[in-house]
């Protein structure tokens, strides 16, 4: 019997290809395949959408500037960052649901971009009540903003110096242009999410084509 035991630990074992060395690595969602089989679509890989990495910027950067310009204790500060963290995570989870609810994935992307409409005017406020001017879109430093945003694989390093820049009227208008571009990004989603639910129908269309495509083949039989 010991003999017996010692053999099973020793299949078992990952170094001896048991069940732990067989068992696949689960890959990040960015990088699963898409699965063409059953009737729920490809969802998830929000890492993908230039959407979602825009606003993960706007949000470790409303963190920075609320911990460097408001206190604590004043509501504005838990306010800008919730708006900054609601507008990333209501993507990610509306991205994560598309498989099975279109018109929830098309609902929590409305809610990113109403949270950040809602920082947006945050930042404004907070120019306007110190008397600093918003910049117009012909702003030199604002053709640099836009001209950085076309970087591939922006991060925040990215836009740090302009971020961390000394100077608050510079420091607010970098993180306000990254509003108005991930914005700009949620607007274009939010159309192309209302065309493909128009076309395609969400969840229950593709289980009734599932299901007629199925009797179909049954009918036809075997060849």
């Amino acid at each position: 019997m010991k003999q017996r035991d010692k053999k099973d630990q020793s299949e078992a074992s990952p170094q001896h290809g048991g069940p732990e060395a067989q068992r696949p690595s689960v890959p990040c969602v960015s990088s699963v395949p898409p699965t063409t089989d059953g009737f729920i679509p490809p969802h998830g890989g929000y890492q993908n959408l230039l959407s979602y990495q825009k606003a993960q910027i706007v949000f470790d950067a409303t963190v920075y500037f609320c911990a460097r310009f408001l206190s604590r204790k004043d509501r504005t500060y838990d306010q800008m960052v919730q708006a900054a963290r609601s507008g990333k995570q209501n993507i990610v989870e509306g991205s994560q649901v598309s498989g099975t609810s279109k018109e929830l994935e098309l609902k929590l992307t409305n809610v990113a971009r109403a949270s950040l409409e809602e920082l947006l005017e945050d930042y404004r406020d907070f120019l306007r009540t110190r008397g600093l001017a918003e910049w117009t879109p012909d702003h030199p430093y604002a053709l640099r903003l836009r001209r950085l945003n076309r970087t591939p694989g922006a991060n925040y390093d990215t836009f740090k110096k302009g971020i961390e820049h000394p100077d608050p009227a510079i420091c607010t208008n970098v993180i306000l242009g990254l509003v108005k571009v991930t914005n700009y990004l949620l607007d274009q989603q939010i159309r192309s999410l209302e065309k493909a639910f128009v076309e395609q129908g969400g969840l229950r269309e593709a289980m009734t084509r599932a299901r007629l495509a199925h009797r179909a083949s049954q009918r036809q039989g075997p060849r």
